[in-house]
């Protein structure tokens, strides 16, 4: 059986791809509030437009890249900017990491858009990273130019060795609730017999990172005892997936994925929903009913499913299937979720809370899900192709 070993740490990565995504809802999460928008006129230097007729991106032709927006989109930086990655847009991403890369030269940035339509808004850059540089693949995702370029452009960079790895994961582990899911279920039984608010502000904290998710759980379970043990069944006509799931989950078993969910809620919902996407493995926690089976007792019993539990599972189920977990991708939305991206080749904070954002490896805002896909260097075009 192949070893599921994390990659070594003090290898550092010869090349790194960018993703860039625009991001059409500007109410998404900006790592860095303070920084306010500039205007287009001091957005990008008019030398490196200049630069621009003398061939610094090496993989596109000029005119590929429209300069002018198309019809102004429903909000601010639609107007200021146009909602695609414009090539201003993308000279002044150029310019961003040869200020950051000491030795970099924007002549070696290749660019590769990952959607056919003339104003993309999905942009592959790729770049070497010189031997000398102190530069790191932390560095660039936390670094403050970054940030502030993702908020004057309304786009988000997600960095990532260039590997054939990036290229070729087979495992995709998910949280359910509020990731594969819109609901928080625990919020929705609660909801059912009337303490949505006090389950609620217990789950914010938790999911934030601000309280223990083992003890914060068991509280929440306890204001349960006595509801009907058939509320499952209740609730799940009201379960809605996430915009893009359903798709993604089925791009992803074309391409042979095996696939997992690993959920801090119950057992009846996620093994339900595990089943209703046809996913490999799904484990989260049970609770106890009376004996009479007829109501919830308030307690838990087994194993709780918490941050390191979810890690433990990656490390599981990467081992059980042989395989590397470079090609592991891990994607949830709350601080329970971190530990399992951390061992993973890449993990996603999609929709994740502001906290969890800014500790993930990486993050994504989009409204579907099945911009995952990107991140793995497919394109539109061929993410049309699985989906027929």
């Amino acid at each position: 059986m192949m070893p599921a070993k994390p990659p070594p740490l003090d290898v550092a990565p010869s090349h790194i791809v960018a993703t860039l995504f625009y991001k059409s809802d500007t109410r998404s999460f900006f790592p860095h509030p303070d920084l306010s928008p500039h205007s287009p006129s001091d957005a990008i230097p008019s030398a490196s437009l200049e630069a621009l007729k003398d061939g610094v991106i090496p993989t596109e032709k000029l005119e590929d890249y429209p300069l002018e927006p198309p019809t102004p989109g429903p909000n601010a930086l639609d107007n200021l900017y146009g909602s695609y990655i414009s090539q201003s847009c993308l000279t002044h991403f150029f310019v961003t990491l040869t200020n950051i890369i000491p030795g970099l030269e924007q002549g070696a940035i290749a660019s590769k858009r990952l959607e056919t339509s003339k104003f993309c808004r999905v942009v592959e850059a790729t770049f070497p990273l010189p031997s000398a540089s102190p530069i790191a693949l932390e560095t660039l995702r936390r670094h403050e130019a970054v940030s502030r370029y993702e908020r004057e452009w309304n786009v988000e960079c997600v960095f990532q060795a260039d590997s054939i790895y990036r290229r070729y994961k087979r495992l995709a582990v998910f949280d359910m609730d509020s990731t594969l899911i819109q609901q928080e279920v625990i919020d929705e039984i609660a909801s059912h017999i009337g303490v949505e608010k006090e389950v609620s502000a217990i789950t914010a904290a938790a999911m934030n990172g601000e309280l223990d998710f083992e003890a914060s759980l068991r509280a929440r379970c306890k204001l349960l005892k006595g509801v009907p043990s058939s509320v499952f069944e209740t609730l799940k006509p009201r379960i809605t997936l996430n915009q893009g799931v359903q798709e993604l989950i089925m791009a992803l078993k074309r391409l042979g994925f095996k696939t997992a969910v690993l959920s801090g809620g119950f057992t009846p919902l996620t093994g339900w929903m595990g089943a209703q996407l046809g996913l490999d493995y799904a484990f989260a926690n049970h609770l106890v009913v009376s004996d009479d089976g007829a109501t919830l007792t308030g307690e838990l019993t087994g194993e709780i499913v918490h941050a390191q539990k979810k890690r433990q599972h990656v490390l599981d189920i990467a081992e059980k299937e042989g395989i590397l977990l470079d090609q592991v991708i891990c994607i949830g939305d709350g601080a329970n979720d971190l530990p399992m991206m951390g061992v993973a080749g890449l993990g996603v904070a999609f929709h994740a809370k502001p906290k969890v954002q800014m500790q993930a490896p990486a993050r994504l805002n989009s409204k579907s899900m099945l911009d995952v896909l990107y991140l793995l260097g497919i394109s539109n075009e061929e993410q049309q192709v699985l989906l027929r």
